[in-house]
C-alpha cells in the first residue's frame, strides 16, 4: 500500500493524483460500454444472449418458475433466517423515510399542493455471476417498495446458466416477479431500451463493477439512474492509538475483496498503529478465499496515510469523500460536526462497514468517487416523482397578475404578459 505523511511537501498534491488515477481507471470504460449499448439497442434480446455468452458463460435470459424454485429449494435454512432479518430491518428504517405531501392555501383561496408519486417501474441491478449479494437485493428493491413501485424488475448475471439462492430468495422475499439472468452494461441496455423478451423501466438503480457505472452514466437521460455514481467500493478508516490494528486490518481487507478498482484508506496520528495494521494485513490475506482480488485493491489503490492533526484529517477525509466512513476513535464526536462528505459514517469501534452492507437497517448502495460531496445514498426518496399541482382563484390571478406581468415584461417575454392580462382584465 501507498504510504503518505501530512508533513511532507507534496502531500496534497499527491493525494490529489493518486485520487484522480483512480477516478480515470473507474471512468476508463465508456468507450466500449457504448458499442455493447448500441448492439443490444439496435439488436435486442440476440445481442444480449451474445454478450452473456461471452461474459457469463450463460445462454439463458429468463430463468424459468422451476428453476427458481429448485434454487431456493436447495438454500441452507440459516441462510434463509439471515435474509428474513436483514429484510425486517432494512424495511422498518426505510418505513420511516416516508414523505408527506404538502397542500397550502393562501389568503387569496389560491392553493399549491407537492405530492410524492411512486415511480411506475424501477430495475435493480444485482452484482452476480461468479460473485452473489442478496443483500443488494434488500438494499435495493426494499427502499422501492415502500414507497410503492408497481413493477419491480430484477437484473442480476448468472454464471453457465445459474444465478445464486440466496438471491433468487431475497427477491422472492421481496414479490419481485420479473428476474432476467443477464449483466453487465447489455443488461443495461435491455432495461433502458426494451427488448422482446423485457419491457423498458423507467429508473434502474442498484452498484455494480466500472463497465455497469460507466452504463448507467452512458444511458442517462434515457432512463433514470441514481443522483450518484454507485461504482467500485470505497473506505476510509480514522484510527487513534486505542484502536486494535488487527479489527482495522479486517475492515481493509473486508472492503479491498470486493473488486480490483476498491480502495481503502487508512488515516492516524499514530505512527505505530498504521505499521502495526500494514503488518495485520499481510498475515490476514493469507486466510480470505479472495486474497488475489483484496491484493490487488490494495497494491493498486490502497493508501496508509500519517497525518499529524484532527484539523487535517477532517479536511483530507472531506477531500476523499469516502462511500464508507469508519470513525474507528475514542473521542469521535470530536470530528462530527465538520465532516461533511462520506456517503455512510460509522461511529466507534463496534460500528462497522461489514454490518452496514447486511442488516443494521440503513442502505449500502451509496455515492462513490467523490460523488458524496453532492449526494446521498439510495433510500425510499430514490423511487419518488414530486408534482407540484396549483388551483388559483380569480382573486388570486386578479391580486398577483400585474406583478408578473411586470416581471414578464422585463424579461422580454411578452406572451406571458398577454397570457395573464386576458385572464384579469375586466369586463
Amino acid at each position: 500500500m501507498k504510504i503518505l505523511n501530512s508533513q511532507s511537501k507534496n502531500f496534497n498534491k499527491t493525494l490529489d493524483i493518486l485520487l484522480l488515477q483512480r477516478k480515470k481507471k473507474v471512468q476508463s470504460n465508456l468507450v466500449s460500454v457504448s458499442s455493447i449499448i448500441n448492439d443490444v439497442k439496435k439488436n435486442g434480446d440476440k445481442a444480449l444472449l451474445k454478450y452473456e455468452k461471452r461474459f457469463n458463460k450463460n445462454n439463458i435470459i429468463v430463468p424459468n418458475s422451476k428453476q427458481i424454485y429448485k434454487s431456493i429449494k436447495s438454500l441452507n435454512k440459516k441462510v434463509k433466517q439471515a435474509i428474513d432479518l436483514a429484510y425486517s430491518r432494512i424495511y422498518k428504517f426505510h418505513s420511516l423515510q416516508k414523505f408527506r405531501n404538502i397542500s397550502y392555501k393562501d389568503v387569496l383561496k389560491n392553493r399549491i399542493e407537492y405530492k410524492y408519486l411512486p415511480l411506475e417501474s424501477v430495475a435493480i441491478y444485482v452484482p452476480g455471476s461468479t460473485a452473489s449479494y442478496p443483500s443488494s437485493v434488500l438494499m435495493n428493491a426494499i427502499p422501492a417498495i415502500v414507497a410503492g413501485v408497481k413493477r419491480i424488475i430484477m437484473i442480476n448475471p448468472g454464471f453457465k446458466g445459474k444465478q445464486n439462492p440466496a438471491v433468487l430468495y431475497a427477491a422472492r422475499k421481496c414479490k419481485i416477479k420479473e428476474i432476467y439472468s443477464i449483466g453487465g452494461p447489455s443488461a443495461i441496455a435491455a432495461a433502458t431500451y426494451g427488448t422482446k423478451k423485457i419491457d423498458k423501466v423507467n429508473k434502474i438503480v442498484g452498484p455494480g463493477n466500472a463497465y455497469v457505472a460507466a452504463a448507467k452514466k452512458e444511458v442517462f437521460g434515457d432512463v433514470g439512474i441514481e443522483g450518484m455514481t454507485a461504482g467500485p467500493s470505497e473506505i476510509t478508516i480514522v484510527c487513534d492509538k486505542f484502536s486494535n490494528p488487527e479489527w482495522v486490518a479486517s475492515d481493509l481487507i473486508g472492503q479491498a475483496e470486493h473488486d480490483n478498482l476498491a480502495q481503502c484508506i487508512l488515516i492516524s496520528k499514530d505512527r505505530s498503529l498504521i505499521n502495526k495494521v500494514e503488518k495485520e494485513i499481510i498475515k490476514q490475506l493469507k486466510d480470505i478465499p479472495r486474497a488475489s482480488v483484496a491484493r490487488k485493491s490494495l497494491r493498486n489503490n490502497g493508501i496508509l496515510m500519517y497525518i499529524s492533526s484532527d484539523k487535517q484529517i477532517i479536511n483530507v477525509v472531506n477531500k476523499i469523500a469516502p462511500e464508507h466512513l469508519e470513525l474507528n476513535v475514542k473521542n469521535y464526536k470530536s470530528f462530527l460536526s465538520e465532516i461533511k462528505n462520506a456517503g455512510s459514517i460509522c461511529l466507534g469501534k463496534y460500528a462497522i462497514m461489514a454490518m452496514t452492507d447486511y442488516n443494521v437497517g440503513s442502505n449500502h448502495i451509496l455515492p462513490t468517487n467523490g460523488s458524496a460531496r453532492y449526494s446521498s445514498g439510495v433510500s425510499v426518496n430514490e423511487f419518488y416523482k414530486r408534482i407540484s399541482y396549483i388551483k388559483l382563484s380569480k382573486k388570486g390571478i386578479e391580486s398577483l397578475g400585474p406583478s408578473v406581468i411586470t416581471l414578464a415584461n422585463y424579461e422580454g417575454l411578452e406572451g406571458h404578459a398577454q397570457s395573464v392580462k386576458k385572464r384579469i382584465r375586466r369586463k
